[in-house]
């Protein structure tokens, strides 16, 4: 079951949604989500002798990455066809009971921009920051600006709480994150 607005406040007041900093509902809170801001952290790749990315090939991607750090309430330009990490200026964490959806919001996608390609659940027991995995689909450059509302949550209760929760499985590669992170895939490949 999606949690309403009456829900996720009160979750939020139970502590089985914590988000720090504290949620502003009057600009951030719908009729069953929650905004989020974004952060001012991205991952861009950088030009690479290596003509594609081989997920099998036992390389640290983050290599082939560059963070780009901007002041609050800065504009980072998002180019057509780009590709770029970023980071939510919130941290979050979930119960053992709950999951989480992050969506776009519309406004950007009429202006091409993609807010996540396929990562978009977090699971029971996660906790960190949400990272977006942004894209420019449209044939002009779009501005973002550090701060803006980006995307929006919604709250999924599980039938039960789960057995494993996300930060105690042994394959997580991503809990606790504070930064965006590249892809960690080739970890799944045996040598």
């Amino acid at each position: 079951m999606i949690l309403s607005d009456n829900d996720i406040k009160k979750y939020i007041r139970e502590g089985k949604i914590k988000i720090k900093p504290k949620p502003n509902f009057k600009e951030q809170l719908g009729p069953c989500s929650l905004d989020l801001h974004l952060g001012n952290v991205f991952k861009t790749f950088k030009p690479s002798q290596y003509p594609y990315l081989d997920i099998k090939r036992k390389v640290n991607f983050e290599e082939f990455m560059e963070e780009v750090k901007i002041e609050d309430g800065a504009p980072f330009i998002l180019q057509p066809k780009e590709f770029v990490l970023a980071i939510t200026k919130e941290e979050f964490s979930l119960s053992n009971d709950l999951m989480a959806r992050l969506d776009g919001r519309s406004s950007l996608g009429r202006l091409g921009v993609v807010v996540h390609s396929t990562a978009a659940r977090f699971d029971p027991g996660w906790r960190g920051k949400g990272v977006m995995e942004l894209g420019n689909l449209g044939v002009m450059p779009v501005v973002l600006y550090s701060g803006m509302r980006i995307c929006a949550l919604t709250f999924e209760t599980l039938s039960t709480p789960c057995q494993t929760p996300y930060l105690k499985k042994r394959a997580q590669k991503y809990g606790k994150q504070k930064l965006p992170r590249a892809s960690k895939i080739n970890q799944e490949f045996k040598k």
